[in-house]
């Protein structure tokens, strides 16, 4: 399964609505983390606020493939996209274990396959370093056999890639 997270407007949903089966819009109108950890512990894997991203955790931690695009702020994903993320913190549990020499949190999904990020606006090549090490260290949180980053200076050189 493929998972998309987007901070694109509508004039862009008709181009990614075929290109995978779950989207989640990050358009900025849901809550952000209030850092409970309520996904953790309480009831696990779902979001306590009610909203549209209440169930981000599980969409993301059942998909094989998550793919990003991205607003580049300043070498990071866009306000809206990081909520979507912070939001997304129920992928893992609160215990921890060794992941290639380093601790991290234990899987609550399991191994999945890849992790894509296409950044788009302008980006100076620091942004751009700080943004792949980022993208990087995300995948091995995330619990991603491998990652992509690419940086796009145009929205419209998405429309020949395969999302």
């Amino acid at each position: 399964m493929k998972t998309l997270i987007h901070d694109l407007g509508d004039e862009y949903a008709s181009l990614l609505n075929d290109k995978c089966e779950n989207i989640i819009n990050a358009d900025g109108k849901c809550a952000p983390c209030q850092g409970c950890f309520g996904c953790w512990t309480k009831h696990p894997a779902e979001c306590y606020m009610k909203d549209s991203l209440q169930m981000a955790c599980r969409t993301i931690g059942k998909s094989d493939n998550l793919v990003i695009v991205t607003e580049n702020c300043y070498g990071a994903y866009s306000p809206a996209v990081k909520n979507v993320l912070d939001r997304s913190i129920g992928v893992s549990t609160p215990f921890s274990t060794y992941r290639g020499k380093q601790m991290h949190h234990t899987l609550r999904y399991g191994k999945k396959e890849k992790l894509t990020v296409y950044a788009y606006g302008d980006m100076t090549e620091d942004e751009e370093k700080t943004f792949r090490y980022m993208v990087e260290r995300n995948a091995i949180n995330y619990g991603f056999r491998e990652y992509e980053f690419k940086a796009l200076s145009t929205l419209n050189e998405l429309e020949g890639l395969e999302i």
